[in-house]
Parts: structure tokens; sequence; C-alpha cells
């Protein structure tokens, strides 16, 4: 028998804007989320509140928290709120700060994540992927190594490879329990290489994909990314996960087939970024199967509309679960 919607244990891992789009869709079938969420990032205020206090990269698990808010209210404005003026709060974002502080006062970063959850009525929990202070590195197809999330993304050459230091870093015991018990773990969507393939890093969360029996899925973005994944089809994505987890471990690919416009395809093509074509019979060799679907939001720019996502994962494991 079927479990229906409620039930299903669903598992996240990525980071950036396009987990906290996908969560924002998934909180209306279950309330059985957990979204693990990576800890390299070192730009903007994350970056900022990184460098000068020692903590953990906020911003990422901020936008889960207020992704998965069970509805949209004032406190969600404030968490979301940028300090626009001078000095040194310029840039920041009030929500980072906020966990920040709430972490000086439980005494840990995983206290303070469940104190914000309390406070915005979270559906499902945000874990970031280790508490240990890790740097993104990358092998460049030129030779080079580059150290440093920013950095990278800035780097003009193609990325081989990339890892993490230290490479013995431990995730929370949360995060491989969530994963075990789990009917679906979705990798995806966003960036590739700084916001999806950092968690699998974390060597006992990829075994723990390898050990579960959750149906599992990667979203291919929409359109590729200036820097990271030029001219890469869906297939592309693929191969490199795989080459990160060391085996195909890959149910289900989701892909957009949807019109993007040619007012976001300018703006896109200005960034020098173009759409992810699916490149279907390579990712069907590796025996995954391909959904193909207009997955594209009525917005400005080209992103995943939530509902459409996660109808289709919900549609998957109604038919498999």
């Amino acid at each position: 028998m079927n479990k229906r919607e409620r039930d299903f244990k669903l598992v996240v891992i990525g980071g950036g804007t396009g987990i906290s789009v996908l969560l924002k869709g998934l909180k209306k079938h279950t309330s059985d989320l957990t979204a693990v969420v990576t800890v390299s990032d070192d730009g903007g205020s994350s970056g900022r509140l990184r460098t000068e206090l020692g903590v953990l990269p906020p911003g990422d698990i901020r936008n889960c928290l207020v992704a998965l808010a069970e509805t949209e209210t004032l406190m969600d404005k404030v968490f979301q709120h940028r300090f626009k003026t001078a000095g040194s709060l310029n840039g920041h974002n009030m929500g980072n700060l906020l966990l920040v502080a709430m972490a000086e006062i439980t005494g840990d970063f995983i206290s303070a994540i469940k104190e914000v959850s309390k406070i915005l009525a979270v559906r499902g929990r945000v874990i970031p992927a280790t508490l240990e202070h890790v740097i993104l590195g990358a092998c460049m197809e030129d030779g080079r190594t580059v150290f440093g999330e920013t950095a990278i993304r800035n780097y003009k050459g193609r990325i081989k490879q990339v890892f993490l230091v230290p490479s013995t870093c431990e995730p929370v015991p949360d995060t491989l329990q969530a994963i075990n018990e789990a009917d679906a773990v979705i990798l995806g969507p966003g960036s590739l290489y700084t916001s999806i393939i950092p968690n699998l890093l974390v060597k006992e969360i990829k075994e723990a994909i390898k050990e579960t029996k959750a149906v599992t899925f990667y979203i291919s973005n929409i359109m590729t990314e200036s820097g990271e994944t030029d001219d890469y089809t869906a297939a592309d994505h693929v191969k490199v996960i795989i080459e990160h987890l060391g085996e195909q471990l890959i149910d289900y690919v989701i892909v957009n087939s949807g019109s993007i416009g040619e007012y976001r395809l300018k703006r896109y093509k200005e960034e020098g970024a173009v759409p992810v074509k699916a490149d279907k019979d390579r990712i069907e060799k590796l025996g995954i199967k391909v959904i193909e679907a207009d997955l594209v939001a009525d917005d400005e720019l080209a992103w995943h509309d939530p509902d459409k996502l996660a109808a289709i994962i919900i549609d998957v494991l109604k038919s498999v679960v």
C-alpha cells in the first residue's frame, strides 16, 4: 500500500537559492523534511561573519529556514532584511546576525537553528552538512588549485574536481539518520560545484547515500552558470556528481523542457549563461530515468517553480514508495 503524501520522509541536499525554492514547494506536501545545507560559503554577509567571528556561514541556512516557515509573516521579512546603511552593518543580513547571536546565547549552532525554527514555525528541519569550518578547494583543468568558494567562482578556467579542507570533516549525526530513513534523497537544484558537491564531499554523507534505500533524484539547473558549468548539459552535471560520489546512485533526473522567453534569455546571455540541454540519451545509458517537464517559474529570473517541481517528485513517490 502506497504511503500518503504527509508520510513521505524527504531529504534535500544542496545550498544557495535553488534548495530554498524546492523546499517552498515540498513543505506543502509533507512536514517530514530535512534540508542538508553546505557551509563552504565565504562571500557576502556570510563570508564576513565567518571571517570576523569564526562562525559557520549562516546565509544558506537562513534561506532554508525562511523557505520552510509555515506562513509569510513579518518575522520572515525581518530575517531576510539586508541593511543598506553606512558603517559596518552595511550589506549584512538581519537573519544572519540573529543566527550568530542565537548561537552565542545557546552555545552551539544546531541549538541556534532549532530556536530560530520555533520562531519561524518551520515545517521540517535544517542541518549544516558539517559543523567544522571547511574551505572549498578546486583543481582546475589548467593545473591550478584554487581555494575558497568565491575565488573558484571568479577564476577564469574550467573546474576539474572540488574538495574540502579538511577532508576528514564529520557530518551532524541527525543527517545520517535522516538519509537512512528517507523515502527520497533529492540533490539540487543549485550550483553544481559550490552548492551540491560540497555536501557529498563529507565522506559519511556520501556513504549514507550509498546505503539508503531511498529513491534518489537529481534536479538539473535550468541555466548554466558562468565560470562553473559553462556549456554543461544535464548529462554533464550528472557525470560530475557520479565522479564525486564514486558510483552511480541516481534513480531520476528532472530537467526543464519549458520555454524561458526572449527577455530572460537576453539577460542571461549577457552573463554568459544559456539553457541547460538535457542530453537525455547519455543520462538514460547510465540507467537513470529522465523526467522532462515545464518547470519555469513565472518570474523575472529563470528559476524553478516550487509547486511544479514538488508535484513531480511527489507523483513519482506515490507510484514507487
